[in-house]
């Protein structure tokens, strides 16, 4: 019998049919992971930018340019406000009928929602109605973003290795980092081929256009993903409502896990978002340079998750998380100093640095939220604590938050503080976590 050599029984390995079919699974299941929070920050960062630079003129013409600018972040709200009633009926439907059936279903409302932005009329046309209109699509579209978020960790984490959760579960946390790089290369685009004035009159319209490709590609994806084989063991073992027994039995878990995206989320609102208007507005410096700093910031985090997700699988979760807010901890009290000094290559510098510590905690959140529940309520605590711990300390509402605060009496020191106490806030929540006992933990 002719000897193997070591590389020639790899090689043979890698050429096994059944080993190539289960490879080809798990980077469906990536995407698969990844593609819904793409889609969600693709359109956020549009709407983002769109809010910060023109949606005040054409939504709400009548106001002066800072009150259209806040009424502009209000609709952006709005979105968040109807997220846990999406997280509470997403959720139920997670935990009794499948994950793959949300992602789906919220996949299709979400992606609709950006492109019906697309032909919304403007003040312009209709009045009072256009505004009415964008709250009522950001109302539906955060309906299905409270679903969306823990399915996509959950359809990674529950199809992978025990000892791989860290790294599976940060597929879904660079989803966001791709979305808005796209979002930033599409409308750089749109700004740099197309006049000011044919931008401000229908050129807006065409990135949210564009979100209907990603939503198709995200459904030809997610619809050859089989159910997780936890939930197909679990359904069976269904008691009480998932919310009922959330509020009855987890109380303190849904705290804690809520507790971890509060500091997170609101570093995050002041790095890439409230960035946007500060540099073009309030500093005065071009729209390259707000759009500069987006990108750098995304490209960061992007490559950063999964360092930081195969991190997790090696010393745990909480001590990537810890030096995290640490490190946000620095750069919240260096952000406004260095933004003041209008050097664009120490906004970016810092920028970069920033994500990377954001990157650390949002990393870990995925595995943080979703090992505080068992496998029955977990799609429904896990989404309720996304939702909640967004609007419990105010990131879901931090762009308008810090709109209104700068021009306040506390001006930028105001903005500081409110981010440190978030983060303090988030700190709480992982100290706590591990002072729970084993069995108070799934």
């Amino acid at each position: 019998m002719k000897n193997v050599t070591p590389r020639q029984a790899s090689f043979q390995e890698d050429q096994n049919p059944q080993i190539m079919r289960a490879r080809l699974s798990q980077w469906r299941i990536a995407f698969a992971s990844i593609v819904g929070t793409m889609l969600e920050w693709y359109d956020f960062t549009i709407y983002n930018t769109m809010a910060a630079l023109i949606f005040g003129r054409l939504f709400f013409p009548s106001a002066q340019p800072r009150v259209g600018m806040i009424l502009a972040f209000s609709t952006y709200a709005v979105g968040y406000v109807s997220r846990p009633v999406g997280a509470v009926v997403f959720g139920w439907i997670g935990d009794r009928y499948g994950r793959r059936t949300v992602l789906v279903f919220a996949l299709t409302l979400m992606g609709a929602c950006t492109a019906s932005i697309a032909v919304l009329p403007t003040f312009e046309s209709i009045g009072i109605v256009a505004p009415l209109g964008l709250s009522i699509v950001r109302f539906l579209q955060g309906l299905a973003l409270g679903g969306e978020w823990a399915g996509a960790v959950l359809i990674a984490t529950e199809h992978g290795s025990a000892h791989r959760q860290g790294r599976n579960s940060s597929w879904a946390q660079m989803g966001p980092a791709a979305g808005i790089l796209l979002a930033t290369f599409v409308i750089g685009g749109v700004g740099i081929f197309m006049p000011d004035r044919a931008f401000l009159s229908w050129g807006w319209r065409v990135p949210f256009a564009l979100s209907a490709f990603l939503m198709v590609f995200g459904l030809w994806v997610r619809r050859a993903v089989p159910e997780t084989p936890v939930f197909a063991k679990s359904r069976h073992e269904a008691g009480a409502p998932p919310l009922v027994e959330v509020l009855r039995k987890h109380k303190a878990a849904l705290a804690i896990a809520s507790s971890s995206r509060i500091g997170t989320d609101v570093l995050y609102s002041l790095l890439l978002i409230f960035s946007i208007p500060y540099i073009t507005q309030f500093l005065d410096m071009p729209r390259s340079v707000a759009l500069g700093c987006t990108l750098t910031g995304s490209a960061c985090e992007l490559v950063a998750i999964p360092v930081f997700g195969s991190l997790i699988d090696r010393i745990g979760c909480r001590k990537v998380y810890a030096g995290g807010i640490l490190a946000g901890s620095l750069i919240t009290l260096a952000f406004f100093p260095v933004f003041g000094m209008k050097l664009p290559l120490a906004i970016f510098g810092l920028t970069a640095i920033g994500t990377v510590s954001h990157a650390a905690m949002y990393a870990a959140q995925g595995t943080f939220i979703t090992n505080q529940f068992p496998s029955t309520v977990r799609y429904t605590g896990s989404s309720l604590a996304y939702t909640l711990g967004s609007l419990a300390g105010g990131s879901a509402f931090a762009p308008l938050i810090m709109s209104s605060i700068v021009g306040g009496w506390t001006g930028t020191w105001g903005i500081t503080l409110y981010v440190m106490v978030t983060l303090a806030v988030t700190a709480a929540g992982i100290v706590a976590a591990g002072h729970r006992t084993p069995s108070e933990q799934s």
